[in-house]
């Protein structure tokens, strides 16, 4: 089991369902909105709308994610950074100071640029740095990471496009995405997301499984994390018995169809914000 999955269950309601504790809560932040994923096509993304509160604010939605529905986790993904290379320090703050752990992709593609971003986040400090394919520059680039970073601490996301490695660096052009994640594991990366940008917010699945459990198979000793298309916990309770530690989920979250877990919902009344 991961480690992060391990101490969330430990701190979590002993009646509360494992594939709930599984859920890492997604935050798109764009412009000083959270917005909608649409399948990683984001100049169509728009300002989230939940159920549960009135706007879109990043403060608003972590406020959400660690008080109605109990997370302790949020995976951000600051789409200003990863798009134009511009750290939006006071969006990520907001969520930082709801209490939440934050795994955090912000477009980092080499050394230099985590250490310039890790500077500009002042007084907090990322719970987990995501470093995603789409923004990563070189093999090079990775080791030295893992090496400044710490391997507890980096995350290495397989980004793919209908299947495709989502990369344009000569590096990783040729290779498969299993042989991405073996190469990344010798490296020494511990933690890694599969996620298919084009299932996000579609509510169709994750269309990465059979990778997956290949990677399951192969690399038995790394912590997997993936989502994108939740629509349903039964959706969660699949990844997370094809051997997946902490699922990514968004969409699913806002329209109701995850509800808050709480006693109060074995009474039919979830508790609402």
């Amino acid at each position: 089991m991961c480690p992060s999955i391990r101490k969330s269950l430990l701190n979590s309601p002993s009646d509360r369902p494992a594939w709930y504790d599984a859920i890492l809560p997604v935050i798109d932040l764009r412009h000083g909105q959270v917005v909608h994923g649409i399948a990683g096509r984001r100049d169509e993304y728009l300002p989230v709308s939940s159920r549960y509160v009135e706007d879109s604010r990043p403060g608003t939605i972590a406020m959400l994610y660690a008080r109605t529905f109990g997370f302790q986790d949020c995976y951000v993904a600051d789409l200003n950074a990863i798009c134009e290379g511009q750290v939006d320090a006071a969006g990520l703050e907001a969520i930082a100071v709801q209490g939440l752990n934050v795994w955090l992709d912000a477009g980092i593609g080499n050394l230099d640029q985590w250490r310039a971003c890790e500077q500009s986040l002042r007084e907090w400090r990322p719970y987990r740095w995501v470093i995603g394919l789409e923004s990563l520059e070189s093999w090079q680039s990775l080791s030295e990471l893992i090496t400044e970073i710490g391997a507890e601490r980096l995350v290495f996301s397989l980004d793919l496009q209908n299947g495709t490695l989502l990369t344009s660096r000569n590096d990783f052009r040729d290779l498969t995405p299993l042989e991405v994640a073996q190469r990344a594991v010798h490296l020494g990366v511990r933690q890694q997301v599969v996620l298919d940008l084009a299932a996000v917010g579609e509510g169709g699945g994750t269309g990465v499984e059979p990778l997956l459990q290949e990677l399951r198979e192969q690399l038995p000793e790394v912590c997997l994390l993936a989502g994108g298309g939740m629509a349903s916990p039964a959706d969660v309770e699949a990844l997370v018995g094809l051997g997946v530690g902490r699922v990514l989920v968004a969409s699913a979250l806002h329209n109701g169809r995850i509800a808050p877990f709480h006693a109060e919902r074995r009474q039919g009344q979830p508790r609402l914000a």
